[in-house]
């Protein structure tokens, strides 16, 4: 069977390519063939194998999975490294109202972000709160000058696990409309990466549905940060000490 394993961020620059074919026996030692087993096949053709200094997670078919989860001719196998928050595809063009044509609650985009449609589309008659976060590059992290970032996107699962996030946090919350926008590419001093928009009947549960979903993306959304600094690059995620940096 043949199996493609797809490599981002501090693991595609190592392996120097963004994925690997690998053919695996249908019955390796008597037993299914793994995940494990593609990950194995996919280290064996990268100098120095493919390891990671943060946990690694495993999407197969873009679902997350573990290691000994059975795999099959022709599946998908992502290494996702350490995420820390988000190239895209672009929103439609702005209709009179300000709000993409056909406007969706989630956009990755190389495109600068506009926070005001996104506020406008969760704010509702029936919503008395309304929680806008942004999250916007900084010139310092961990004692470095920062000069820009760069972020990239494992596309369309990042958008599948946003929205996975947007339902826990209905479940969750008495929360309205969520609307949410993230930047990939290059994202300048000062300039805004992500937006988090929250309508709710009361202030509270906006507020802490809006940092839920900070926290949470950090943890299973396929978006990786590149922070280039006076005198080097780095992933954050993949450094001890990184920390989020946002």
């Amino acid at each position: 069977m043949q199996v493609t394993v797809r490599l981002f961020a501090g693991l595609r620059e190592r392996a120097r390519t963004n994925s690997i074919v690998v053919t695996l026996p249908d019955n390796p030692g008597g037993t299914g063939a793994t995940v494990q087993d593609a990950i194995d096949a996919a280290s064996r053709t990268v100098e120095g194998g493919l390891q990671s200094r943060g946990h690694i997670m495993l999407a197969l078919n873009r679902e997350y999975v573990d290691a000994d989860h059975a795999i099959s001719d022709g599946d998908e196998l992502a290494m996702i490294p350490p995420v820390s928050g988000g190239a895209g595809e672009k929103p439609g063009h702005t209709g009179q109202n300000g709000l993409p044509e056909q406007f969706q609650s989630v956009i990755i985009t190389s495109d600068p972000l506009d926070p005001e449609p996104l506020t406008r589309h969760v704010t509702t008659d029936r919503d008395g709160a309304v929680v806008t976060f942004l999250g916007v590059t900084r010139d310092h992290n961990d004692g470095r000058r920062v000069d820009y970032l760069e972020y990239e996107a494992f596309r369309p699962m990042a958008d599948e696990q946003i929205n996975t996030i947007i339902a826990e946090m209905k479940e969750r919350w008495e929360i309205g409309r969520v609307a949410v926008a993230h930047r990939t590419g290059r994202v300048d001093i000062g300039e805004t990466s992500m937006v988090v928009a929250v309508g709710a009947p009361h202030r509270k549960p906006a507020f802490e549905a809006a940092l839920y979903f900070v926290d949470r993306l950090k943890e299973i959304v396929p978006i990786w940060k590149k922070e280039f600094f006076e005198g080097g690059d780095v992933w954050i995620g993949e450094t001890p000490g990184g920390g989020p940096g946002r």
